[in-house]
């Protein structure tokens, strides 16, 4: 470009500056297109491309909705203040701050149906494991009832154990912390201990008022407490600090500098007891159960309770039948707000790219290797063809990851379309909604190994030992909602004395991996229903109706026969009080 053509286009420039106001530049942030309304400047009526990198100037603010820019070709403009932005200058923070909002509501707005989804499940949870538990261990017989919930607790327990030792095999082997890079600033965030946590755990477990269990659940609260040391008076005198500098030019000779220091002030903790807006599904289990023990005990007295149980259970899963017909459009919206709200996917795949790929392949050789092998040998029975009968639940548990929504879904197709009994089912489900984390398990003993390989902390035998056991009981805990395992992965890392605050490195992708520890945790639900269902098949069977050997006579009806005339009545004395009543007398082949 020649001279004479340089002091022409700055002049030119000078005249638009006049015209319209430079307000500083923006780094475009999202590759998209801008509004199709564009200034008829210099030939510039076309739209104006947005590429990521891309360093515009901000020429106009024009109103709350659109920006004027110019790009490097000097092509201008309107960009929509959503799409964006980030302001270079500082001028404009407010603008800023608005545009980030705006986009967050727009993103809120595309996972709207999503949420409703997800509302609608956790709506069913309360009815549903409190009419399936009364029902279900009401009608069963004490002894049957205690067999399979022994059974039912030891298979959970074992399949817990197990991903545990695949996870630590895995992450062992990968060794996924040496690809890892810690960041050079870690905000600090405090953090239960292991022995708080593990007794919030317990308080959960005897909830002290039900109608707050449906909602909120106990857990301790640190407040801080802070005291300033400060110096020791000395009256009449103050106190200085003076420091020792070398002198630049002469290094030998040190000047001294008056500094004034103030001492940190120290910080320590009090526990205070709290809530969280969580529903406490582990108390309203243990409570369920009782009641439907004790009401299989009362016999005819707790059958009207029992039947209202029935009758609830039945009619939540209509509800059930008619909501399915959402989940497809529902499901797509609640993932795609998920990716929305995802950060570069680049660099999270740089930092935790093997760590991710350790805990999938942990979950498929746990949920498609091992409980299948499991259900083969114990039932004798094709295993894909059952989970081919629960894919809508394990696809609902991967959009809404929470094992406690999908509940619902899997007790429907269990019921539906792999012919579970249903007493069975609506014990086995519930319960291992809450206590059956397989894939909240090996997903902790992974994440505890991984952190101590990205702070270059060697394990031993025991201390792996330790974090196998620990995040078996941690994982009993975790509540059947999302990202839960976060919360108990505390007692994990306290065991073996891992940085509690290096939570944060997995926090990034932790949403999506939470998905597929969901689907794990509800397909070990439903296997675990199928082999319960075949071990305790002959204590459920229906027995046939017994006759008296010696008679051999059917079975009179059961109704009332009146041997008295209809005007004989009976006179009863309570208290000194006569009473004259109908009397009524039944058959004595019925006595």
């Amino acid at each position: 470009m020649t001279l004479k053509e340089c002091k022409k286009e700055e002049k030119a420039d000078r005249e638009f500056q006049k015209k319209f106001k430079f307000e500083g530049s923006i780094n475009v942030l999202t590759q998209m297109m801008v509004d199709p309304a564009v200034t008829e400047k210099k030939g510039g009526g076309k739209n104006l491309p947005l590429r990521r990198g891309e360093i515009l100037d901000v020429i106009q603010f024009t109103n709350q909705e659109q920006i004027l820019c110019r790009n490097s070709q000097r092509r201008y403009g309107y960009v929509p203040r959503a799409v964006m932005l980030h302001l270079d200058t500082d001028i404009y923070d407010d603008v800023e701050i608005y545009a980030a909002l705006l986009y967050a509501q727009e993103k809120q707005y595309f996972s709207f149906p999503g949420e409703l989804l997800m509302r609608m499940l956790k709506m069913l949870i309360l009815p549903l494991i409190t009419s399936s538990l009364m029902s279900g261990l009401a009608t069963m017989d004490s002894k049957a009832c205690g067999k399979m919930g022994v059974i039912t607790i030891t298979y959970y327990l074992w399949t817990t154990f197990m991903a545990v030792t695949v996870g630590i095999i895995l992450v062992v082997s990968i060794h996924p912390g040496a690809a890892a890079q810690k960041d050079d600033y870690s905000v600090g965030k405090v953090v239960l201990s292991s022995a708080d946590a593990l007794l919030d755990l317990i308080r959960n477990m005897f909830p002290s008022n039900l109608i707050e269990a449906s909602f909120q659940q106990y857990r301790t609260v640190l407040v801080p407490v802070v005291k300033s040391p400060g110096f020791p008076k000395i009256p009449g005198k103050s106190l200085s600090f003076i420091y020792f500098a070398p002198d630049d030019e002469n290094p030998e000779i040190h000047r001294p500098v008056f500094l004034e220091l103030t001492p940190s002030p120290e910080m320590t903790y009090r526990t205070l007891p709290g809530t969280s807006n969580e529903m406490n599904v582990l108390g309203i289990v243990i409570f369920s159960a009782t009641i439907g023990l004790l009401l299989g005990k009362m016999g005819e007295r707790g059958t009207p309770l029992v039947n209202v149980c029935q009758c609830l259970n039945e009619a939540v899963m209509k509800i059930v039948s008619m909501a399915v017909w959402y989940f497809p459009f529902g499901i797509v919206f609640l993932i795609a707000g998920k990716i929305l709200e995802m950060e570069d996917p680049s660099v999270i795949g740089q930092k935790l790219g093997l760590y991710a790929i350790t805990v999938v392949s942990g979950l498929v050789i746990h949920g498609l290797v091992l409980l299948p092998l499991l259900f083969v040998l114990i039932t004798k029975k094709n295993p894909f063809a059952f989970i081919q009968g629960i894919l809508q639940a394990l696809l609902i548990a991967l959009a809404t990851s929470s094992s406690s929504a999908t509940l619902p879904i899997t007790l429907k197709c269990l019921l539906e379309n792999n012919g579970i009994d249903r007493r069975v089912a609506r014990f086995v489900l519930p319960v291992g909604a809450t206590i059956n984390m397989d894939g909240t398990a090996l997903y902790e003993a992974v994440a505890a190994i991984f952190i101590a390989q990205v702070n270059e902390y060697d394990l031993d035998l025991g201390q792996i030992i330790t974090i196998s056991i620990t995040a078996t009981a941690a994982s009993i805990g975790a509540a059947g909602i999302p990202q839960s395992g976060l919360v108990t992965m505390v007692i994990v890392l306290t065991s073996v004395g891992l940085p509690t605050d290096d939570i944060t490195l997995i926090i990034a992708i932790d949403w999506a991996l939470d998905r597929f520890r969901t689907m794990t945790n509800v397909l070990g639900d439903a296997l675990a229903a199928g082999i319960i269902a075949h071990v305790c098949e002959k204590d459920f069977a229906p027995k046939p109706p017994t006759q008296d050997p010696v008679s051999n006579t059917d079975k009179l009806p059961s109704v009332e026969t009146s041997h008295l005339h209809p005007k004989d009545n009976v006179i009863e004395m309570i208290e000194e009080t006569l009473f004259d009543q109908a009397g009524v007398h039944y058959n004595i082949c019925q006595v």
